[in-house]
């Protein structure tokens, strides 16, 4: 009787469920391990943390997503160990998990630059307990405002901060000045929500530096247009529970909002192989790791090349990575050569308001009213399941023509000695 390879994939992100899916029909005893039990569509968790969108709006079960594929189980689990003589994972519990072949596809966190105290005072937008996090502290903003009598004190407190100009960055800083003007602008009395600041900070020379300048200019003209006070070449030093600190400068604000920089998970360093500055797994060409040819990495943990030039750390990224690792687990079971990975760019959009957007499409450079219809239709296009499809297509349509958003709930108890520190740092291992 011949034993089945055993396959485990840890990650039910973009590559991690590209590459179980690519693994559908093979003849492999296949498990996905996660510690969430949902698979979640990044590039709108920020719809999320604006009030936008629901999280069960940009999410769905991994074990649904999964549930046809006969050779496959899906393992709520969280990763401690990787034991890679012995080729088998340790998992939370004191359990151990098998494996022929290894795809590690376990994403990235955020980067505090040796700052991890920032975490509780300016939270990113990477799980939808993030999203959570954002959307709660931007609204209780508001609702400590109207309590406030000193109009410093307000002001301070409609102030908000985003530290970052990558595409999460602008996309967070352009929809905050919208929903204050738009949607909150006749509930207050006295707090006034069209008085509320918004600043983005980026420490590069220009903002979106990975999109081309005529686009990055675009969009910066355009953030500009929505009120957005965006500063270049700024680097956050000091972040404190009243202020954010740019040298010597001192920003009064409540509200902190963190998008500038990765840090993958780190399982890339229980490989014992050489990383790059941000903790992603220096991979060979086919995307094995050095010396351990039956271990993948794909996605965010991987420090990729594709024709002598790095692949971004972006959501198409991670699917081509995790497809091809899983072609590869396919061909050395058939006895067959393995491919290089090759990434194929099919575009980058970022979206900074209502009729604003950009996108690059390699010699086609879109902007306004274009590129926002071409990021609505893309995005609804690639959500995981019919039912969120239609219920986020519902849900834009009733903000476009009512200017309001359908999400705005404050679940967790009122801290009036904001911020809160209830985003807990991240745990060792993944």
């Amino acid at each position: 009787m011949t034993t089945k390879p055993k396959v485990v994939i840890v990650g039910g992100g973009f590559g991690g469920l590209e590459a179980a899916r690519t693994l559908k029909r093979a003849d492999v005893d296949l498990t996905v391990v996660d510690r969430t039990n949902h698979h979640i569509f990044q590039p709108l968790l920020y719809q999320v943390a604006t009030a936008t969108l629901a999280p069960s709006e940009i999410t769905a079960p991994i074990r649904w997503l999964l549930r046809r594929q006969a050779n496959t189980r899906v393992l709520l689990a969280e990763v401690r160990g990787i034991d890679l003589d012995r080729r088998v994972l340790s998992l939370d519990g004191d359990g151990e998990l098998p494996y022929d072949y290894l795809v590690l596809a376990a994403g990235a966190r955020h980067s505090y630059f040796s700052h991890p105290e920032w975490e509780t005072l300016a939270p990113g937008l990477k799980s939808i307990e993030d999203a959570v996090e954002v959307r709660r502290r931007f609204l209780l903003a508001f609702e400590l405002a109207e309590r406030m009598s000193d109009p410093a004190e307000r002001a301070e407190q409609l102030t908000f901060v985003v530290v970052g100009a990558g595409p999460t960055g602008v996309e967070l800083a352009g929809m905050l000045p919208t929903i204050a003007r738009d949607t909150l602008a006749d509930e207050f009395r006295l707090a006034n929500p069209s008085d509320s600041r918004v600043i983005l900070l980026e420490g590069g020379p220009r903002i979106l530096p990975s999109f081309p300048e005529d686009l990055s200019a675009r969009a910066e003209r355009d953030l500009r247009d929505l009120g957005v006070d965006v500063r270049v070449k700024c680097i956050v030093t000091r972040v404190e529970p009243n202020a954010v600190w740019i040298g010597d400068e001192r920003i009064p604000t409540r509200t902190v909002l963190w998008a500038a920089g990765n840090a993958a998970s780190g399982l890339g360093k229980m490989l014992g192989v050489p990383t790059d500055r941000a903790g992603r797994v220096i991979v060979q060409p086919d995307l094995s790791v050095p010396g351990r040819p039956e271990v993948f990495v794909v996605g965010d943990m991987a420090a990729m090349q594709s024709d002598g030039r790095p692949v971004p750390g972006v959501a198409q990224g991670a699917i081509q990575s995790g497809r091809e690792a899983a072609r590869n687990i396919l061909r050395t079971i058939r006895h067959e050569g393995r491919g290089d990975f090759r990434y194929h760019n099919k575009g980058d959009m970022a979206t900074i308001g209502r009729y604003k957007a950009i996108a690059d499409l390699g010699r086609i450079h879109l902007t306004g009213w274009f590129a926002w219809l071409g990021w609505l239709l893309l995005h609804i296009m690639f959500l995981a399941g019919f039912r969120n499809r239609m219920t986020v297509l519902v849900e834009w349509a009733y903000a476009y023509f009512t200017y309001r958003r359908g999400s705005r709930l404050i679940t967790q108890p009122v801290m009036h000695n904001l911020p809160a520190t209830t985003a807990e740092p991240p745990k060792p291992g993944w």
